[in-house]
């Protein structure tokens, strides 16, 4: 019985990526880009623990700080995700009525809900971990029981994170009243996302490399030498590995904290299951009550208008969506925190050089960060109307300017963040002259060539049967992801030559010469250009899509 339970999952995901028992041109592209990225990933991180490890051993133990709060962050990045899911999954999933009414023992639904959740939260975080793990092992020369150690620490970890998210939830949803128990729960998954955030950056880890921060030499090294989270099952898998790095040794009793917490956790849940689900999900089934007076407004006359405000009142409406702002706007001022405390007059080159190199990197994160929030909001803005798409196909508005309207709606606040990012960490910078121009304007046409690609391939890869937009982001998303970072990522490295040039020229003093200027103009038309080929071809192919 436990295995029927697991059988729609499995043939969801097989079709997702394998539809019709095909293997089609898509899977293989994410394939490929995928292999590009964690082959990225592996070299960039090689090469820095190759420059620590080749210091002497202050540089070891910095490289392994470094790797115990990335295994706390991704601990954090798993438990906010879990809680997020599990509330479609647990409470909110149609299929719970069918499951609910079924002679299926509780246990068995729990022990469902409990692997698809940890499943679907945390598989894509841990892949692209594997090669900074793999790094490590490589640049450590790591014995023959790293890899068993790693491929145990993993699962265990992201099993114990989904436990303690299904647990809190559980309970939340028990406690709060109906009316606002989906909203609560957001709110404090929010909340608490937030909140291992900023304890995070509040380890201040610039600290680092900055020894001047403590009175002695002495304190410097007990406390980079402090194992980070002793007390939490991150901080145990992160000094497990580490021992074994250092030492070749296995520290048992961490090891039997890892293998026994997930079976207590799960058992707990289990036990929360049995005594608490059935009055969270009749609370959560309850009306929210409340009434609407409908009138014709009469500020709005234009279609585009209309579109604008339907647009306003499904986003306003939807709290999965509107609450993510708060969670938004705590990662732009970390974001920008971070160039305020950069310690630009410790750097080996000169402080111009080196902010304007900051300054065009900061290009790609902001196109990074562009990227992502297309994939979460703009991607999945067609699927979201579910039934509502075919009255709206059949309407008289043509589906190519109704890409238009939603392109235009979602233009407004991307163009806003990107100014923002862009003008506050050059006035921390202080950029001045040229670079200032080419950063800002660079970082818009990537940020609108990537809103026009989201909705291109959101329209070709449409679900309008998906529950909720998380779960309608299957391969489609993941490929368009990985097509807007390649395409930020040549855009890029097309102008690293002629931005430097100029930028040099600026800095020294110099006249640029005729050549210089015209293939950065070169470049800056063929960006324009390409980008708008890209957005055109991508919104075509949904177009076409659609209308067959």
């Amino acid at each position: 019985m436990t295995f029927r339970l697991f059988q729609p999952w499995v043939r969801t995901g097989i079709n997702r990526f394998f539809p019709e028992n095909r293997f089609p041109s898509r899977t293989l592209a994410i394939l490929g880009m995928g292999c590009g990225v964690c082959l990225v990933i592996y070299f960039g991180t090689f090469k820095v623990l190759s420059y620590f490890h080749a210091q002497n051993e202050l540089g070891i133990i910095l490289s392994l700080k470094i790797f115990q709060m990335f295994w706390i962050t991704l601990f954090a990045m798993l438990i906010f995700s879990s809680m997020v899911s599990a509330v479609s999954t647990i409470y909110l999933s149609s299929d719970n009525e069918i499951l609910l009414a079924a002679p299926i023992p509780h246990s068995e639904i729990f022990l469902m809900r409990f692997f698809t959740t940890s499943l679907n939260t945390s598989w894509m975080v841990l892949i692209f971990s594997l090669p900074v793990f793999g790094a490590y092992g490589q640049v450590f020369h790591a014995g023959p029981f790293f890899w068993p150690l790693l491929l145990f620490s993993i699962p265990t970890v992201a099993l114990i994170a989904s436990a303690i998210a299904i647990l809190l939830t559980i309970g939340i949803v028990y406690l709060f009243p109906a009316k606002r128990t989906k909203d609560i729960v957001l709110y404090l998954s929010l909340c608490f996302g937030l909140f291992l955030y900023l304890i995070f950056r509040m380890m201040r880890p610039e600290d680092l490399v900055n020894p001047d921060q403590y009175g002695q030499f002495i304190e410097y090294f007990s406390a980079i030498s402090t194992p980070a989270g002793p007390w939490i099952p991150a901080g145990w898998a992160a000094n497990l590995i580490t021992d074994y790095l250092l030492d070749r040794e296995i520290d048992w009793l961490l090891t039997a904290l890892l293998l026994t917490t997930p079976p207590v956790l799960f058992f707990l849940g289990e036990m929360a299951m049995d005594r608490l689900f059935f009055t969270g999900f009749s609370k959560s089934q309850e009306s929210f009550g409340g009434h609407r007076i409908f009138h014709s407004p009469k500020l709005f006359h234009s279609r585009w208008a209309w579109f604008f405000r339907k647009e306003l009142k499904q986003f306003t409406r939807d709290s999965n969506e509107w609450s993510q702002l708060f969670m938004i706007a705590a990662l732009v001022v970390v974001y920008l925190y971070n160039f305020k405390a950069l310690p630009l007059d410790r750097s080996p080159l000169p402080a111009d050089y080196i902010s304007n190199l900051i300054s065009f990197a900061n290009i790609g994160l902001a196109g990074f960060l562009a990227a992502s929030l297309a994939t979460r909001f703009v991607y999945p803005a067609i699927g979201a109307e579910k039934g509502a798409f075919y009255l709206i196909a059949c309407s008289p508005l043509s589906l190519a300017r109704y890409l238009w309207y939603k392109f235009l709606f979602y233009s407004l606040p991307f163009t806003l963040l990107t100014c923002i990012l862009i003008t506050i960490s050059n006035r921390f910078l202080q950029i001045t002259g040229p670079m200032w121009w080419i950063s800002l304007s660079v970082a818009l046409v990537i940020t609108w060539t990537i809103l026009g690609m989201g909705l291109g391939f959101g329209t070709y890869f449409a679900d309008f049967k998906s529950e909720n937009k998380t779960a309608a982001m299957g391969p489609g998303a993941i490929l368009f992801l990985f097509c807007a970072m390649g395409y930020e990522l040549i855009v890029l490295a097309l102008g690293i030559f002629p931005t430097y040039r100029l930028v040099r020229n600026y800095v020294k003093g110099y006249e640029s010469t005729f050549f210089e200027i015209f293939s950065l103009v070169t470049w800056g038309g063929g960006t324009l250009l390409i980008s708008v080929f890209i957005v055109i071809l991508s919104c075509n192919k949904g177009l076409r899509k659609r209308q067959q």
